[in-house]
């Protein structure tokens, strides 16, 4: 079973899929459920023995606050109706093993009831964490009132990183005991297979080399899209045409004004929203991206020439991610402070086509993520591969 709270953007939910996949590929018994609160993810694919509940939605403001999504009902009253879900579908699902994305306690503490539940039994409760969280004072102070670290400590039998302590150490800064330590193992990035069929969409009307423009969900990129957009309407002489995919969490007004003015430019194609961004991908000749985890995972794993824009606020973390990259040289980085010149923006794209490729930067063990977790997978569970009961995973 998987955990994925969705409260704003894909990377949750796109993460999860991506393990869920791979894990029943590589495990013919394996059963997997998935308990996302996107209110997209029916509009993805999901492999047979991959399987989803969604939960009642709520949606994280530009404050960093929450709201319930769909229901017109008080946070408190989706919120309990969320954990009763979780709970009641752990208990009847009964997982060998239960995989929670990025959280430890859950949604305002909504996974506590059913983690303890799970404490003494003989499923596996793994909690998994992207490479970089937040920045290391913020995120001190956001878990320590909660007490994480100690439920972290109590409640899991293990914390997956799925990135390179030589890349980011998502928990530096904090005061973890050597316990929690010990129970921390580094998987490496998870890359992203192509699907079997990869060709461009029926549709798709871009006839030269192609940037692909992507700031995922949406919710907050519109300033990155502005900027690549002013670019071309400015009329400077670009290297390639640009395709933007705006992403299904941008609100409608931006979106529709995005649209409009890419009807007037012959080399800019917008689209709202592909739930193939890997074919995109691999078929484009560079990405300007904001550089969240999943962004970085297909960059890294269809090797392609990328310039970040970071989100700044409210979180830093996709700031952290892009700066330490470019220290590898793995990609380049613009930092969205001050006047976004048109000018500095068309200098980055014309020198995009000239960077290195990720393939002659990268760490050793890098991508090596989903084989790492396939191994922990089958570590957890050893013993029950095999048996004629199928295996179960929540996650």
């Amino acid at each position: 079973m998987i955990y994925s709270h969705d409260t704003f953007g894909l990377g949750h939910l796109r993460r999860c899929r991506a393990i869920a996949h791979s894990l029943v590929e590589r495990f013919k018994g394996l059963t997997i459920l998935i308990l996302s609160g996107s209110p997209i993810i029916a509009n993805f694919d999901f492999r047979a023995r991959v399987d989803f509940i969604r939960i009642p939605g709520v949606i994280k403001l530009y404050n960093g606050e929450y709201t319930s999504l769909g229901l017109h009902i008080d946070l408190g009253e989706t919120l309990s109706i969320r954990e009763s879900i979780i709970r009641n579908t752990t208990k009847t699902f009964a997982p060998d093993l239960f995989l929670v994305d990025k959280e430890p306690l859950g949604l305002k503490g909504e996974m506590h009831e059913t983690l303890r539940m799970l404490k003494g039994t003989s499923t596996r409760v793994i909690l998994g964490l992207r490479d970089i969280m937040d920045e290391p004072l913020l995120l001190k102070q956001e878990w320590a009132g909660r007490n994480v670290l100690t439920a972290m400590e109590d409640l899991y039998d293990e914390i997956w990183v799925y990135g390179l302590k030589e890349f980011f150490n998502p928990l530096q800064g904090l005061d973890t005991s050597q316990g929690l330590r010990n129970k921390t193992i580094y998987t490496g990035y998870l890359p992203r297979p192509l699907p079997t069929e990869h060709g461009l969409p029926y549709d798709f009307n871009v006839s030269e080399p192609y940037i692909l423009v992507t700031p995922g969900g949406g919710g907050d990129g519109a300033t990155m899209i502005d900027w690549v957009m002013r670019t071309y309407e400015a009329g400077y002489e670009l290297p390639h045409a640009a395709f933007m995919v705006l992403g299904p969490f941008m609100p409608p007004e931006q979106r529709r004004d995005f649209i409009d003015r890419a009807s007037r430019l012959p080399r800019v194609k917008v689209i709202s929203f592909d739930s193939r961004m890997e074919v995109l991908m691999a078929n484009s000749v560079g990405v300007v991206s904001m550089g969240g985890y999943n962004t970085f995972c297909e960059v890294l794993s269809y090797d392609k020439r990328a310039l970040v824009i970071p989100r700044m606020v409210p979180r830093k973390e996709q700031l952290f991610r892009a700066i330490r990259a470019q220290e590898l040289g793995l990609l380049k980085v613009l930092i969205p402070d001050g006047i976004l010149d048109t000018q500095v923006m068309a200098e980055a794209l014309r020198a995009l086509p000239h960077q290195k490729k990720p393939s002659q930067s990268l760490l050793p063990g890098m991508l090596g993520g989903l084989d790492r977790v396939g191994t922990l997978v089958r570590a957890n569970v050893e013993g029950e591969f095999g048996v004629e009961r199928p295996l179960r995973v929540l996650m």
